[in-house]
């Protein structure tokens, strides 16, 4: 299986709110953090310029948006989204895993928030993440280079 990441475009949009829903829906309500068109649209053009989506094939697959923030010397995790027809096929953490090299190569950090619902937590911790501040509902995590 080919896994190929592409800019996302403006096209992309209808497909990145869908998925939204259909990967963070549940975990944004049990939480009880906002999950309006309007919201779920804020965040998906936070940071558009460094979204990624996820191929296979000729199929959207996800979503995976990492930044650069030079001031921190760290690569940022804003979101990663597997569709549901994906899930299980290991994309999502041999992504993760690809950004942490190149992170570690260069001497950088690989920082994220999580909800604390959302059970890819357990994958974080599991990839070295340390959690380094906590609100209400997230955690803020933390994988020194």
């Amino acid at each position: 299986m080919e896994v190929n990441l592409r800019a996302a475009r403006e096209e992309d949009v209808q497909f990145l709110l869908d998925l939204r829903m259909m990967t963070m829906g549940a975990y944004l309500e049990n939480a009880g953090v906002p999950c309006t068109e309007e919201e779920n649209l804020f965040r998906i053009r936070y940071h558009f310029e460094d979204a990624q989506i996820i191929e296979i094939g000729n199929k959207k697959a996800g979503l995976f948006k990492t930044s650069y923030l030079a001031d921190k010397k760290q690569w940022y995790l804003f979101q990663i989204q597997v569709h549901p027809e994906f899930q299980n096929l290991k994309i999502g953490s041999d992504l993760i895993n690809k950004l942490i090299y190149r992170a570690k190569q260069q001497d950088e950090s690989v920082g994220l928030s999580v909800l604390k619902s959302n059970p890819a937590f357990n994958l974080y911790r599991k990839l070295g993440f340390k959690v380094v501040e906590e609100n209400e509902h997230e955690f803020e995590l933390l994988l020194e280079a």
